[in-house]
């Protein structure tokens, strides 16, 4: 009787170890857990997440042979790159009927003309993110870059501030500070912006990319240069642990990178029949939603737009008005020779004291 017992136990145990798996290969904080569960009660099978904190991680994992992802989510100039390296499944959009939900503004892009390889997920800013109650008894400017780069406003928050760990986002905000476009590949002012980090670098407490979302919350950290999914997300979690201060967002007005970010199947996706669902479902117009209602994404989904919370509407950082869009710039693919120069001038800079 214990033998059949246990017979029947382990029985019952196989579909649990057989069960249908989707890798997804994301950001961190980029889906909200409830989207996950519904998705994973509605194909019957298991979410397994990995999470990346910059492009060029993702980038230089994949080539280096990493295999066993479904879905990724890359931005633009990262999509173009995994084209080019022949990274990525074309898509059978007879799978994928909701892409009709996404904007015409966001599709037929110059990175993937046609929309060949990737759908339009989500849409962030690369801003200020900043402790309302410090920021503001230190009577510091949150509309420039100048508070994250000039020594005059950083030496009131030494080590307060962190700056992302990636050296396209960081050259692009000093670029913009400079004046310049934050996709100009002009040598020289690419020396001109790695001088203006190493000046600012004495300041800073870290480069980070992941854990300023909790250093924001408890109050470490003063002030970033983060994304403006991570600072709503610091924010909530700030007023949900009860703090008497905000996380704000500050738009500068020298301008930002606009990161659309897409949704693409890995050419070795163990199962692209999961990954094409899990896309479409993304773009139901209520799911997409949630990434706005819940993780304050911009959204790229006109579907979406019945569903999200008014008040999001008027955070210029989720739906830049026309002057702030204006000067909004999506960062493109570098030439092999300009990542190699980008990568010694960071090289540089990290070692730098």
């Amino acid at each position: 009787m214990k033998k059949l017992a246990a017979l029947l136990v382990l029985l019952a145990a196989v579909p649990a170890l057989a069960q249908d798996k989707l890798h997804l290969y994301n950001w961190n904080n980029y889906i909200a857990p409830e989207t996950v569960k519904r998705f994973e009660e509605d194909c019957k099978c298991q979410v397994v997440q990995t999470y990346y904190s910059d492009n060029e991680e993702l980038l230089a994992k994949l080539a280096a042979g990493a295999k066993g992802y479904d879905v990724l989510v890359p931005t633009g100039n990262a999509v173009q790159a995994l084209i080019k390296g022949n990274q990525l499944k074309p898509l059978d959009k007879a799978q994928i009927p909701n892409i009709k939900n996404v904007d015409p503004a966001y599709l037929d892009t110059k990175f993937d003309p046609g929309n060949k390889y990737s759908v339009p997920y989500a849409m962030s800013t690369t801003i200020l993110g900043y402790n309302d109650e410090k920021i503001k008894e230190l009577g510091l400017p949150t509309d420039t870059w100048a508070v994250i780069f000039d020594p005059k406003y950083l030496a009131k928050v030494k080590g307060r501030v962190t700056v992302l760990d990636s050296p396209n986002e960081l050259f692009a905000a000093a670029l913009k500070y400079l004046g310049y476009s934050a996709n100009d590949t002009d040598e020289k002012h690419w020396k001109e912006a790695a001088d203006v980090i190493k000046k600012a670098k004495p300041y800073w407490a870290a480069f980070n990319a992941s854990s300023y979302i909790k250093e924001l919350t408890v109050g470490n950290i003063w002030l970033v240069h983060g994304y403006s999914n991570d600072i709503f997300q610091a924010n909530l979690d700030a007023q949900a642990a009860g703090r008497k201060f905000k996380i704000l967002q500050g738009m500068p007005k020298e301008g930002a990178v606009l990161a659309v970010d897409s949704m693409v199947i890995h050419k070795s996706a163990p199962r692209p029949d999961l990954a094409a669902k899990f896309i479409n479902f993304m773009l139901d117009g209520k799911n997409s939603a949630e990434l706005t209602n819940l993780i304050g994404s911009g959204n790229p989904n006109l579907d979406a737009a019945k569903y999200i919370k008014p008040e999001l509407k008027a955070y210029p950082a989720i739906f830049p008005p026309k002057d702030v869009a204006a000067k909004l710039e999506q960062l493109q693919d570098l030439t092999p020779a300009q990542r190699r120069l980008r990568s010694r001038m960071w090289t540089e800079i990290k070692a730098s004291k």
